[in-house]
């Protein structure tokens, strides 16, 4: 087998993986998607940022990774027993890892125990919506909010 060959193989690969990653962007895009990053690890700080649309699903919001080959969300946040810990600015470090002008949010769900403490970050336009969109549970699903 000719070495150009099985390059060829591997760069047109490449080129139908790229491909894939931005055609499922933009289709989360135009469904209602924004620019979130996410961290889970906070013990880490200014690392573990990663870039991603999320997407507002009745009671979740479905974020999707932007470097992922997953077909669905890589992460289901449900407002549910949401509350939110902190709001901050991002720090110089960790400024490279999420959308221009982000606000940062670390909350907790109380009643998911396998991630209890979660931050994102947004432009002040998505975490206006999302601030919205958490406040909107109908009485009595959020204690904080009754």
């Amino acid at each position: 087998m000719d070495i150009s060959v099985v390059v060829g193989a591997l760069l047109g690969l490449v080129a139908l993986t790229l491909c894939y990653l931005v055609v499922r962007r933009l289709r989360v895009l135009r469904s209602g998607g924004v620019h979130v990053a996410l961290r889970t690890r906070m013990d880490r700080p200014g690392k573990g940022w990663h870039l991603g649309v999320g997407r507002y699903r009745g009671d979740e919001f479905a974020w999707f990774r932007v470097l992922s080959l997953r077909a669905g969300p890589d992460r289901i946040i449900r407002r549910n027993g949401m509350e939110i810990a902190s709001r901050r600015d991002p720090d110089t470090a960790e400024a490279y890892g999420m959308p221009a002008d982000a606000r940062v949010i670390r909350f907790r769900n109380r009643k998911d125990g396998t991630h209890p403490e979660v931050e994102i970050a947004m432009d002040p336009d998505a975490l206006t919506g999302f601030l919205s969109w958490l406040e909107s549970a109908p009485p009595g699903r959020l204690p904080w909010a009754s």
